[in-house]
């Protein structure tokens, strides 16, 4: 796993080639909405873009979870198929439900079942390379996303020069940001994390979350603020130094919510005194939300050193889905 999180650069790389050489079959439509299902390590590129898209898309995004697709998806859907192994039997239920519904179905997979039936249904599939965990290749995916959305005239090519100064950074600052991760990995162990973040960096706090639970073999949990304000907030009032607070910031935050974020660690330091900060490094969306999830990705894996755990094995998740199929 650490040597996947070394490499997230490289395959950040990889995967604008990748989505730049895609020729399409599906041409440009005037869509109603986007929907992009898959779950866990295929579904978060799709959460991280629709932070990005919220104010740059004049029509809906919603990222889909679940077996089933929302009941408003037709022929003026744009439905985008994630699925790493191309086998999720929830994805690959979706993915038959749209293509009834006769939406547009674009996919992304490494192969499985999902590029067997896009290769006989005619519909588009952007395949990416096979062999990992579904969490280590977020890159593959999202990228792949960016590229379907730029490729039907929803959002323009910006991403990609962003995304290339966002390789050269973490690169750059590759050794600072080990050195970091380390440090905060060492003040997680023992705790359970809860995670905070504004609205639109809620993907790669959700990202982080989901790090820690399968490198890390963690529970956390996270909230966004200020959501967090007119609820979570009031369940700070007993001792909890077995709680981690990490904050994740970046300088664009908006203002009322930094100022929120000031008086909620002030309330949360009454009752843990772990609450820690990391901000954000870059110039840009894409800079900011890769330095985050490159480094949160290292804090998951050198926690689960410390932890004396394999980052990679997730037998748990083997033996739900041998159970199922034998259900």
């Amino acid at each position: 796993m650490k040597k996947l999180v070394l490499d997230f650069p490289i395959q950040l790389h990889e995967a604008l080639i990748i989505g730049k050489n895609h020729r399409f079959i599906a041409t440009g439509k005037d869509f109603n909405n986007v929907v992009v299902t898959g779950l866990g390590g295929s579904g978060i590129g799709g959460s991280i873009v629709q932070n990005y898209v919220f104010d740059k898309m004049k029509i809906p995004f919603t990222v889909n979870k679940d077996y089933f697709l929302p009941v408003y998806v037709n022929r003026k859907t744009l439905v985008i198929v994630c699925s790493y192994s191309g086998n999720t039997e929830e994805t690959l239920m979706a993915m038959k439900a749209a293509m009834k519904k006769r939406a547009t179905v674009v996919c992304i997979t490494s192969g499985g079942a999902v590029a067997e039936i896009a290769n006989a249904k005619k519909h588009d599939c952007i395949l990416v390379p096979a062999g990992m965990p579904p969490r280590s290749c977020l890159g593959y995916s999202l990228v792949q996303i960016l590229y379907v959305l730029a490729h039907f005239g929803l959002i323009g090519n910006q991403f990609e020069k962003e995304i290339k100064r966002a390789i050269k950074q973490m690169k750059d600052g590759e050794a600072e940001t080990q050195k970091k991760a380390l440090a905060v990995a060492k003040k997680l162990l023992g705790k359970l994390p809860i995670i905070y973040s504004a609205g639109n960096f809620e993907g790669v706090a959700v990202r982080f979350r989901q790090q820690l639970n399968e490198n890390s073999k963690l529970l956390a949990w996270h909230g966004v603020i200020p959501e967090m304000n007119h609820n979570e907030l009031v369940g700070w009032r007993d001792a909890a130094q077995d709680k981690a607070v990490v904050i994740l910031r970046t300088n664009d935050d908006y203002e009322r919510v930094q100022t929120r974020m000031e008086i909620n660690k002030k309330v949360i330091k009454k009752h843990t005194s772990t609450v820690l900060e990391i901000y954000a490094e870059g110039k840009s969306y894409w800079e900011e939300v890769f330095y985050l999830v490159h480094l949160t990705d290292w804090v998951s894996v050198m926690l689960a050193d410390l932890r004396e755990l394999d980052a990679t094995e997730v037998k748990v998740i083997d033996f739900l889905k041998k159970s199922l199929a034998n259900g």
